[in-house]
């Protein structure tokens, strides 16, 4: 049995203004190739396969005209719900689709019947909210950890098959992020043991764009192409996995245009010759210049045309104030609402208090998730810059 593992596609995302469409057509056609010259038997897809809930007609397009190309060829698919996704809206229609070799995971209720390919029972798990889905897994608490846990026992339970493939879109401690992520690991809340997928042959991982190995058998393929800044340098790839012999290899996905991240004065970025690699890259640009050149973006984009973001780090902004958007990265829904509360009346919140927030977000959660009739999945919301 040999699998090709993704994740993360994001169809219909878009890099500071610039949409990434056609460049993840190419992507999908690639990915067809793939499957045809590797003989892949099946293709996992962990999660995020839209950038939001309500995908554009062209995006649904793009995705049905790669979904009937890779059938073609005889593989079997297998998509699962991440968080960037509607549940309802992404699995209309499986139970029919399933028939023709393509299944989609969206409902906790399916967790616990696997699709059966020769021996191997492969478990897609849809993205887990835990405010959502505690109570019909029957988890103990509603962390991360402990939905994770309650849907693979289920799995555990099924007799089904000689060997596991698990698909989960997760934050699996031990793994970095990126700045395209949200990070659910605020507070120990969002992460999940790899203790867990223990005993399972292979974990197709999603939901971190970085590509990474947690153990030899748990690992995230990443997403295919960079989503932010922070993922210059990284060497995008699909994981080819052979279950038989056990080797996992990857397979490098084509780059539509690379990401740089450029530092230093005007003249100096201007004028130097090892920058020449930056010059047909998305670029993001700090400048250290003492004074503030004027017209830095027109002269930057001179050398550099395809600058999308200009930042300065001087002297004269030592001191600067912190914007909006940094002080809330990497804090979650209850570290702001306590920050709140310590604002107004300069006392942080106890112990109750913390606990009461954390009760009525994820009340809110639920009740979202119900008002929009978009099932599990459709908590995370619509796509924007530095969310998973």
């Amino acid at each position: 049995m040999r699998l090709l593992h993704t994740s993360d596609w994001h169809l219909g995302r878009s890099f500071h203004g610039v949409g990434l469409l056609d460049a993840q057509r190419a992507y999908l056609r690639h990915l067809v190739q793939v499957v045809q010259e590797h003989d892949v038997d099946t293709l996992l897809v962990s999660g995020d396969i839209y950038d939001r809930a309500l995908p554009a007609p062209d995006t649904v397009t793009a995705l049905d005209d790669a979904l009937v190309a890779l059938l073609d060829t005889g593989t079997t698919v297998v998509l699962s719900a991440g968080n960037h996704d509607s549940a309802r809206r992404l699995g209309f229609g499986s139970r029919i689709m399933s028939r023709l070799g393509l299944h989609i995971a969206t409902d906790v209720g399916s967790i616990g019947a696997p699709i059966l390919l020769d021996d191997v029972a492969i478990h897609p798990l849809p993205y887990l909210e835990p405010a959502v889905v505690a109570e019909p897994l029957g988890a103990t608490e509603r962390t991360h950890a402990a939905v994770m846990r309650a849907a693979m026992d289920r799995v555990r339970d099924c007799a089904i098959g000689d060997r596991r493939v698990v698909m989960a879109h997760a934050f699996v401690a031990g793994a970095t992020t990126s700045d395209s992520e949200r990070d659910v690991s605020v507070g120990g809340l969002g992460v999940v043991p790899v203790e867990v997928f223990d005993d399972i042959d292979y974990v197709a991982l999603g939901h971190l764009h970085r590509p990474q190995v947690v153990r030899d058998h748990v690992r995230y393929s990443g997403a295919p192409m960079a989503f932010s800044f922070s993922e210059a340098g990284q060497v995008k790839s699909s994981v080819l996995v052979d279950l038989d012999s056990g080797e996992q290899s990857l397979i490098p996905t084509p780059v539509h245009r690379p990401v740089a991240r450029l530092r230093g004065e005007l003249e100096q970025l201007l004028d130097d010759p090892a920058l020449d690699h930056a010059e047909d890259a998305w670029c993001e640009v700090t400048l250290t210049d003492a004074i503030q050149p004027v017209g830095a973006m027109e002269r930057i984009r001179v050398r550099f045309p395809h600058t999308l973001a200009l930042g300065f780090d001087g002297p004269a902004r030592t001191g600067a104030q912190v914007s909006y958007a940094q002080r809330l990265r990497a804090r979650g829904d209850v570290d702001i609402c306590c920050d709140f509360v310590d604002h107004v009346r300069s006392r942080p919140a106890d112990e109750a208090e913390h606990a009461l927030l954390q009760e009525g977000i994820a009340a809110v959660q639920i009740d979202r998730a119900r008002a929009d009739d978009e099932g599990i999945a459709a908590i995370g919301g619509e796509a924007r810059e530095g969310v998973a």
